[in-house]
């Protein structure tokens, strides 16, 4: 007994530098895949904000088939991403507000006003010769946009429809404001689906963005009420996935993205 106690203990020894080896390399390795993950996380929040740019751009494109003078961003966007364990990858993405040139709603009152004069023209010259008929509207048109003070500087009807014939995707924009949600949400959908490989979702867990106004209260305003709005978008990484692999369509996988407003 008394010679099988120190053979153990000089066992035990023996074990201990190699044990210790193997938690450090263990702990090393678990260091060493956290920062792969964050990197990962890092470059989806780049892809995000990137995603609102190129929406914004759009968006840009098209207001300058009606105004020269291009609406503003209040800032630049900002993602910030999270794994959650048992749920997914969450992205919080604040999405700069636009602001519009001060002459947009004098334009627009301008273009109403035209659009309403032509109308009531309409039902008095239907049994006018159609290309007389014509001619007169544009005389109307171009004696009501000679009586505006943004004429000048204003692209007159040919040069919209010139516009609209090379790019079929451009149209006519009535409201900045929606349209630059509309291509914002547009963008982010599309960077989700074809930049999340490297997230490495299971088949169960959801990748979330949450894309918000990042217009800060006035505190020189008693009472200011920001406009806030928060669109949740998710879908899940077996979904995904399922693209990836060919099984659905880059269509099948935008309907499954699932959109929330509040």
């Amino acid at each position: 007994m008394r010679g099988w106690i120190p053979g153990v203990a000089a066992l035990l020894l023996a074990m201990t530098p190699a044990y210790a080896q193997q938690q450090l390399s263990a702990q090393q390795q678990s260091e060493a895949e956290q920062i792969k993950a964050r990197q990962r996380i890092s470059m989806m929040e780049g892809v995000l904000e990137r995603a609102v740019s190129n929406g914004a751009e759009s968006m840009m494109r098209q207001f300058k088939t009606v105004s020269p003078e291009l609406p503003m961003l209040t800032g630049l966007p900002e993602a910030r991403g999270f794994r959650l364990d048992g749920y997914g990858v969450f992205f919080d993405v604040e999405v700069p507000a636009l602001r519009l040139p001060v002459t947009w709603p004098l334009r627009m009152l301008y273009r109403d006003s035209t659009n309403r004069v032509i109308d009531d023209l309409r039902p008095l010259m239907v049994d006018l010769d159609p290309r007389l008929r014509e001619q007169i509207l544009q005389v109307v048109r171009r004696d009501q946009s000679g009586s505006n003070v943004f004429a000048a500087t204003s692209p007159g009807p040919d040069a919209v429809v010139a516009a609209q014939q090379r790019d079929p995707a451009t149209q006519t924009i009535d409201d900045p404001e929606v349209r630059y949600t509309q291509e914002v949400k547009s963008a982010l959908i599309d960077a989700m689906i074809e930049n999340s490989l490297p997230l490495s979702l299971g088949a169960d867990e959801w990748l979330t963005i949450a894309a918000r106004d990042n217009v800060p209260h006035d505190p020189l305003i008693p009472g200011d009420k920001a406009d806030f709005s928060t669109v949740i978008f998710r879908v899940k990484g077996g979904d995904l996935a399922a693209y990836r692999a060919g099984r659905i369509t880059i269509d099948d996988v935008r309907k499954k993205v699932e959109v929330r407003e509040y």
